[in-house]
């Protein structure tokens, strides 16, 4: 498919976004984010595909859904690559796994386990999925500036919501059960289901891509009797990954990328 056609499922063409996307999974979300950019435009709104283009810091900048789940994600990557994208911070929400992630608390993914279906699709299980550094650095340094509670590391990606929130119920629940107890030893932070699509993908096309999370609830906190209040405030991730778009926008206009 040519970048001048209509892309099958998000029906957008080279020109209507920046090479600067972020990637919300509830196109209800989107024209929250295209609030924060300058003079926002939709664009289109197609299946779990709604795009608006508008502008940050005078460099043309878009957010585009994915849907839920890595194959949509996928499809919404290649086809906004095909077209000029080249740099992508998934902005989502996500469970908590570790005991220090609180509710409301942003988690920064560096990598994401490889629990999903997509990603095999593009490469061998031996690839890591990992955050591009330019774009987990950014990150860090807008929610550090923003001074909102964060965390940096490995999440989990999968494919199963109610595999992770009622594993005991399912024909495959050993195998759920035991992974779930070795990202606890092994430190994973939190739980959510498309960072490993995309940093796989990304990394097949040669783009960049990132990823910030929202906590809505830690299960293993609430198991221990441990109840955090939660301001539902789910902006934080937002302002964040608006922040580091900027910051990288700068960056990359410094170096004349």
């Amino acid at each position: 498919m040519k970048n001048n056609e209509l892309q099958y499922h998000i029906k957008c063409k080279a020109g209507d976004v920046g090479r600067y996307c972020i990637l919300p999974g509830d196109p209800g979300r989107c024209e929250k984010i295209a609030a924060y950019f300058d003079n926002p435009i939709f664009i289109v709104s197609n299946r779990e595909y709604t795009v608006y283009t508008g502008t940050l810091s005078d460099e043309k900048v878009s957010v585009c859904s994915t849907g839920i789940g890595g194959p949509s994600a996928a499809i919404a990557i290649e086809e906004l690559t095909a077209i000029g994208a080249d740099t992508f911070i998934r902005v989502g929400t996500c469970g908590g796994i570790n005991m220090k992630v609180k509710a409301g608390d942003c988690v920064i993914a560096t990598a994401s386990t490889r629990q999903d279906g997509t990603s095999k699709e593009y490469s061998p299980l031996e690839y890591p999925a990992v955050s591009d550094f330019d774009v987990a650095a950014v990150l860090i340094e807008a929610a550090t500036k923003l001074a909102y509670p964060y965390h940096k590391g490995v999440v989990q990606s999968k494919d199963s919501f109610y595999g992770q929130h009622d594993p005991q119920r399912m024909p495959t629940a050993p195998e759920l059960l035991y992974k779930w107890e070795a990202w606890k030893k092994l430190g994973v932070l939190a739980s959510e289901m498309e960072s490993s699509t995309l940093f796989v993908v990304g990394a097949t096309l040669g783009v960049r891509c990132g990823a910030i999370f929202y906590t809505v609830w830690n299960q293993e906190r609430v198991n221990a009797g441990i109840v955090d209040e939660n301001d539902g405030d789910n902006s934080k991730s937002i302002k964040i990954a608006i922040e580091a778009m900027k910051i990288l926008i700068k960056k990359d206009k410094l170096i004349g990328e």
